[in-house]
């Protein structure tokens, strides 16, 4: 390989392909080119990133293409380019650098390592040139050789070491929520807002076994705050990755598919739970934001940019006078009596829709649609068309529960149907991959996948029956993660053994995700569950909390020699084939069944 050159005009990954016309010479993460780095000893820049994100895009237009920066970068050390997306290990262990030394994390993430992976500094977007008091980035540069070249025997290796889930009492945990929740605007905590994926799974379950109104207010008000406010794309149905202020008003326009999945997955259950119709149409929306942006040949796809053309959100933002030159003046008045619209606009001089009551009219719907088509016809951000396991899992209990409370069988066929594509696309002989972009395979193999896959198979088991063997099998494979009874994010022989993390934030963790397949497979097959049944700080661990209700009898656990419709069940159940019917919740077996739903 000659590494004179950037080289990723080769890789299969979008985000590495958009750095490829750097004048760094970028090489991907091989082995080889860790012993080029050994052989030279030079250290090393690993700079982690993905396709969507825009201060990734800003890096590579600034500092990545300055041809000073570029020319000491070429002579003084080996430059690599990772896409989190395709290794959450080297870009898991990385962070947990950067935070150790910071005290917080973002991306783009730059680690300088030695050759032999001892990480020495960490930090995120640096300018081309010194402003606001901080260093330009040449002059990190020049001071990380400096310090490498007097200390390079003297540096140590980092302790990636995840601590363990601390216990929490139960009666601590409606308590540790208010004080973090935000209750003039919802959500939690007081700076930047991201959707509370896992609070909001474990608040709807813990609220139903244990209902309080504080718990109410909490979940629906951060609920009503999301699908009103500028998080959610109005026009398209789906979901922005979070708003940059406390107010849910401008969103970071970036859109991923771990969002509408999980999102999907909340406000479907929430429906359930509130019967509030603002929430099925949330839900639905989404389903069609799926479908007509995510999916591809039967998968769904990573991501949206935020930027369009280099500008952030341009897609999504509305001149004033482009409003009026479109819309008739009563098409345009229902739009400004439902939505906050102004001369001069909320971001940048353009308008992000964001609405201004829950109640709106019936004739918004048409005047959005008109909106929507103007939008289509505009240029689009990138879509980063590459599939990833563990997303796509996600997307299928999605549709699952979609399937289940919106009372839509269409969802539940698509989730049969995306498991039976994962398993073909994303597989390399009998090894489940990590993702794949078109035939091209990344056969990196994580607990992620694995678990989020052992998850999506026992809700299908509920609805099928038929996922008995698949249940054992992978139970089976999830193990081969577990060493000593700590859980490994991956074994990966191109880099150190990276312990899986156990922060449920913004996604569910590695960890949780296996605790929770684990004891709803335990459930499922008439195993016996996990031992620890103690709640985990909430915030923090929280998909890991509806594991643990699970364990403590918090679940109905109901044998049937049918099926059972959903809607005649508890809502915090688990069903299973058997004869003859029991429902075990809290310790107890009743043997009635309910009464059969007259036609």
């Amino acid at each position: 390989m000659v590494y004179t050159r950037n080289n990723l005009d080769r890789a299969a990954s979008p985000y590495l392909q958009q750095h490829r016309d750097n004048p760094v010479h970028w090489q991907e993460w091989k082995p080889e080119v860790l012993k080029h780095a050994r052989r030279l000893d030079r250290p090393l820049l690993v700079s982690v990133g993905y396709s969507t994100c825009h201060w990734c895009h800003v890096m590579a237009r600034e500092a990545f293409s300055d041809q000073d920066v570029a020319e000491y970068l070429n002579r003084h050390f080996i430059s690599i380019k990772v896409d989190r997306e395709e290794r959450p290990d080297i870009d898991q262990y990385l962070m947990k650098f950067l935070v150790a030394r910071t005290g917080q994390g973002g991306w783009p993430l730059n680690v300088f390592l030695t050759p032999d992976l001892k990480p020495v500094t960490a930090l995120t977007y640096a300018a081309t040139r010194s402003r606001y008091g901080l260093p330009a980035f040449l002059d990190i540069l020049q001071k990380v050789k400096r310090y490498y070249g007097q200390n390079k025997n003297a540096i140590r290796s980092f302790d990636p070491s995840s601590r363990e889930p601390v216990s929490v009492a139960e009666e601590r945990i409606l308590e540790i929520l208010v004080q973090n929740f935000d209750g003039e605007h919802g959500g939690f905590g007081f700076r930047q807002k991201f959707p509370p994926h896992c609070t909001l799974l474990f608040m709807l379950h813990y609220y139903v076994e244990n209902p309080d109104s504080r718990l109410e207010t909490m979940i629906t008000r951060t609920l009503d705050a999301m699908r009103l406010g500028g998080l959610h794309d109005h026009l398209q149905g789906g979901f922005f990755r979070y708003c940059v202020d406390r107010e849910w008003r401008i969103p970071h326009f970036e859109k991923m598919l771990y969002d509408q999945a999980l999102l999907l997955w909340i406000y479907s259950r929430a429906f359930a739970v509130f019967q509030n119709p603002g929430y099925r149409a949330a839900a639905e929306g989404i389903l069609g934001c799926l479908e007509d942006t995510f999916s591809s040949a039967g998968l769904y796809v990573s991501g949206h940019d935020a930027d369009t053309d280099h500008r952030e959100g341009q897609t999504y933002l509305w001149d004033y006078r482009e409003l009026k030159q479109n819309l008739t003046g009563g098409e345009l008045k229902i739009l400004q009596d439902c939505y906050l619209i102004s001369a001069g606009g909320n971001f940048e001089g353009k308008n992000h829709l964001r609405k201004r009551r829950m109640e709106t009219p019936p004739e918004l719907k048409k005047v959005e649609g008109k909106l929507l088509r103007i939008r289509k016809a505009k240029k689009q951000s990138f879509r980063d068309d590459k599939i990833v396991t563990s997303w796509n899992c996600l997307a299928g209990i999605a549709l699952i529960h979609a399937g289940r409370y919106l009372h839509n069988r269409d969802p539940l066929l698509r989730a049969q149907s995306l498991y039976s594509r994962l398993k073909n696309v994303n597989r390399s002989g009998n090894e489940l991959i990590h993702s794949s972009l078109k035939k091209r395979k990344n056969d990196a193999a994580f607990l992620e996948d694995h678990a989020a896959l052992l998850l999506l198979i026992t809700f299908l088991q509920e609805e099928t029956r038929s996922h008995g063997e698949d249940l054992a099998e992978w139970s089976e494979k999830i193990r081969e993660f577990q060493i000593d009874g700590k859980w490994l994010e991956s074994r990966n022989p191109d880099f150190i053994p990276v312990e899986a993390d156990a922060f449920d934030h913004p996604t569910p963790s590695s960890v949780s995700l296996a605790e929770l397949a684990l004891t709803r497979a335990a459930a499922l097959s008439g195993k016996e569950y996990l031992d620890d049944t103690e709640f985990k700080t909430p915030l923090h661990h929280d998909f890991l909390n509806i594991a643990v209700m699970i364990r403590k009898g918090l679940f109905h656990l109901i044998t049937s020699p049918d099926k059972i419709d959903w809607k005649d069940l508890p809502f915090n159940s688990l069903q299973k084939p058997g004869s003859p019917f029991s429902d075990c919740h809290k310790g107890t077996c009743r043997l009635d069944p309910p009464p059969t739903p007259k036609a």
